[in-house]
């Protein structure tokens, strides 16, 4: 037939792009027309084809890895209201002019929705941007604020290292006029906290600030016409050998060879409060007014984190860039550490689990009289923590609860459902989280397995002598041990 024959060039034009790696948008055109022409083809043939699956980059979560994920956000929260945060929500999209020109090159990543009656939209691509619209609209000058949500990015989902289209992240922020490096050291001692209290191994927090980075820019002969586009490249540093990174520089970005040498020079440095003074005396870094400035902050920075014990996991590293355009100040990234054997002097990283920075322009972007807000935040990269926790779990067999049920109501004979039911009813009214089997007349023994089975601590056992009694006998799972108040 001539529609399916037309479905089939369709499709081949549609894997062409693909391998080309032609522009997103033109594919996602592409892919559009010919789902159109699939549903206009119709029939037994289409309906049979249809794969049950999820969405590329996404994944549904089982009761065992929500109860995981449950007990990940608790520690998080916890932690977030014991700094003083209280917590916000905003649409899961927002006008496409609200994201437009915040992200740099990531830009591209943003999912844009089908035109629905005159609006533009976009799903959020994070929550810092959607942070920053709702401070300008309320006129809020002042908040520290957290927010765990989902997010949406078109990005190449790797998704056994914990990176997909949809996740969540966890946000907290502090805005307002403060003292310099008060609130950003706060932000970096949650950041310890929370990596402390998971356990997820050794870790790091990589610090550096935008001016240093836009100062050593300036001296190593970068225009400022590729500062963005030159940060974004750095921020590979971490996945990318320095020659590699050099050659992007100088091939596709178009910078000279001299200019990206003495960026080697920098960024290839890492330390403490002791290169923090030997770059104060950097006879070039030293005349230039913005890496002073940010030089200046950063001893300030880790003189709070001292206060705050902190510095032992702590690293000023001149690699860091972290590629979002609305960063302005102190920037940070905490990565976890594997010793990968005894013969490698230093751990190597295996991935970023939380990041942030200071964004004092980005609210000023959303005012109509340009009034700025000034910012500082970190979000934890959730997914990332997920996968590494799922992991350890799988590995270890560890057996995980997906129910806080405290007490199964039981019966040790038959035609007792009525005497359950009354118990179960006093039990939940009382607030104790209790369970019964949906059976008439179900089995001793089948009501002990469903316990061991879902790890129920107590049955509580109804039987004709326990009703003559008027008392209720009481059995713990694991011991098997009863007590019956006499």
């Amino acid at each position: 037939m001539a529609e399916e024959a037309a479905v089939r060039a369709q499709a081949e034009a549609v894997r062409r792009l693909k391998q080309d790696k032609a522009d997103p948008d033109e594919i996602a055109k592409e892919v559009t027309k010919l789902l159109e022409m699939k549903a206009r083809l119709g029939g037994d043939e289409g309906k049979h084809k249809f794969v049950l699956k999820t969405p590329k980059g996404t994944r549904d979560y089982s009761p065992k890895q929500m109860a995981i994920r449950e007990r990940v956000f608790n520690a998080i929260i916890t932690c977030f209201k014991r700094h003083g945060a209280e917590v916000i929500d905003t649409p899961v999209f927002e006008l496409k002019e609200t994201l437009t020109g915040k992200y740099g090159e990531d830009s591209k990543l943003i999912y844009d929705l089908k035109d629905q009656g005159g609006e533009l939209l976009s799903l959020r691509y994070d929550l810092t941007v959607p942070f920053a619209r709702y401070l300008a609209m309320n006129k809020i000058t002042n908040i520290k604020r957290y927010h765990i949500a989902k997010v949406y990015r078109r990005d190449n989902p790797a998704m056994t290292r914990g990176r997909y289209r949809e996740f969540y992240q966890c946000d907290f922020d502090i805005a307002g006029q403060f003292d310099p490096m008060i609130p950003d050291a706060e932000c970096l001692k949650i950041v310890h906290e929370i990596l402390s209290d998971l356990q997820l191994g050794d870790f790091l927090i990589k610090v550096n600030d935008r001016r240093i980075l836009d100062g050593m820019f300036a001296v190593c002969g970068v225009p400022d016409s590729k500062f963005r586009t030159i940060c974004s490249t750095v921020d590979k540093l971490d996945k990318m050998p320095w020659e590699e990174v050099r050659s992007e520089m100088v091939g596709e970005k178009g910078l000279s060879p001299e200019a990206a040498d003495r960026i080697g020079e920098y960024v290839q440095l890492h330390g403490g409060l002791d290169l923090i003074e030997r770059l104060l005396q950097d006879p070039k870094l030293s005349q230039n007014k913005l890496a002073k400035e940010g030089l200046g902050d950063m001893k300030l920075l880790f003189e709070y984190l001292t206060l705050f014990g902190i510095t032992g996991k702590v690293s000023f590293d001149l690699s860091l860039a972290r590629g979002l355009d609305y960063y302005t100040g102190v920037i940070y990234e905490a990565v976890l550490l594997q010793q990968e054997n005894d013969h490698v002097e230093e751990p190597v990283s295996v991935g970023s689990v939380a990041g942030g920075g200071r964004y004092d322009r980005l609210v000023g972007m959303f005012d109509p009289k340009g009034r700025k807000v000034p910012c500082v935040g970190v979000s934890i990269g959730i997914e990332r923590i997920f996968s590494i926790l799922e992991q350890r779990v799988e590995a270890s067999e560890e057996k995980i609860r997906t129910t806080e049920t405290q007490v199964l109501v039981a019966s040790a004979q038959k035609k007792l459902l009525e005497e359950r039911l009354k118990l179960i009813s006093e039990l939940w009214d009382a607030g104790i989280k209790a369970e019964v089997l949906y059976k008439k007349n179900p089995k001793l023994l089948s009501q002990l397995q469903y316990c061991e089975d879902t790890g129920i601590p107590l049955v509580a056992i109804v039987g004709e002598q326990e009703l003559k009694d008027g008392v209720v006998k009481l059995r713990v799972v694991a011991t098997r041990e009863e007590v019956r108040p006499w």
